[in-house]
């Protein structure tokens, strides 16, 4: 998906100075965006006040919205790098076209997992014949130097490994819990898990003292580590815990995103993460001319046209708050 901002604002991100290494509730208020003419998403990374959780970097909640007259999402060929695309789905459905030719509709607790590399592009759009309900989320995760120049690709998961307590059973979309490991590709330390619990369900969730946590609220009642999170809203759990107490009023759904923190500093701006002021140049200035991107080819549009950069250079600085 992208970030559709005319006016894109450039994020400095990663470094152990963002990172908190003691656990904490932070509740991270949403901010909220119109993705094309159909549909508002709540904008919970990058915030002001937190700018990744491990290599998560970037996290949209949308739904549900009764899309049965409408076109629902709408968001024409754009280009990515640096990057992994995390599309998931409670309810709807999602076509993904890429210029490496994939074609893929994506389903609830399906994983699509495209990963840009050096560049790719891609576009969504619900299909012309589509549920009437769209409810979902979509993440980014930020590549380590090592790997952002790797080919871009795209997976298709849909079998993906479940963990069940009373009560409670955990999707694995990325990384392990309790010795169940995703098939999605993965290039730091990282996991992401759907979490359904069952009205009255009171457990504990262990969870990697090195990692850092955040929780973001998809559907129902539930109280983490004792406080209330509400469907759109996410809570930063800091690193140094070793499980994680869960409780639901209702049947409820959350997302638990964590990782190792992310120690090298990032410039992300619009849909690229680059290193550098010059990696952001070039990357806009490869998508306008329509070199190294690639073409979506089958969508019925336009590509996507870049903003203009910012007028001030923007340099990787340590701590931003």
């Amino acid at each position: 998906m992208s970030n559709l901002d005319r006016e894109a604002v450039p994020a400095l991100c990663g470094g152990r100075g963002f990172v908190v290494a003691e656990p904490v509730r932070e509740l991270l208020s949403p901010r909220h965006v119109k993705l094309g003419e159909a549909t508002e998403v709540r904008r919970l990374l990058p915030n002001l006040g937190r700018r990744m959780v491990g290599a998560w970097c970037f996290v949209d909640h949308y739904g549900p919205d009764d899309i049965a007259d409408e076109p629902g999402m709408q968001v024409p060929p754009h280009p990515h790098m640096g990057l992994q695309t995390v599309s998931w789905l409670h309810e709807g459905e999602v076509l993904h076209r890429d210029s490496t030719g994939s074609l893929q509709t994506i389903r609830p607790r399906e994983l699509g997992l495209m990963t840009s590399g050096k560049a790719i592009s891609h576009s969504e759009e619900s299909p012309k014949s589509h549920a009437r309900l769209l409810h979902g989320a979509q993440l980014w995760v930020a590549l380590p130097d090592a790997h952002r120049h790797t080919e871009a690709h795209f997976e298709h998961h849909a079998d993906l490994p479940v963990v069940t307590a009373p009560g409670v059973s955990a999707k694995l979309l990325l990384g392990a819990i309790d010795g169940a490991e995703s098939p999605g590709t993965t290039y730091t330390p990282i996991v992401g898990a759907d979490l359904s619990l069952a009205q009255g369900t009171d457990v504990r969730l262990p969870l990697e003292r090195d990692f850092e946590y955040a929780v973001l609220s998809m559907a129902g009642e539930a109280h983490v580590d004792g406080v209330p999170v509400l469907p759109g809203s996410m809570l930063y759990l800091g690193c140094g815990r070793t499980e994680l107490p869960l409780r639901a009023d209702s049947d409820a759904s959350l997302m638990l995103l964590g990782g190792e923190p992310f120690e090298e500093e990032l410039i992300m701006w619009w849909n690229f993460i680059g290193r550098t002021q010059e990696d952001i140049e070039r990357a806009r200035a490869d998508w306008m001319t329509g070199s190294r991107f690639g073409e979506v080819k089958g969508y019925d549009g336009a590509p996507l046209p870049a903003p203009a950069l910012p007028p001030v250079p923007l340099k990787p600085r340590g701590r931003v708050r």
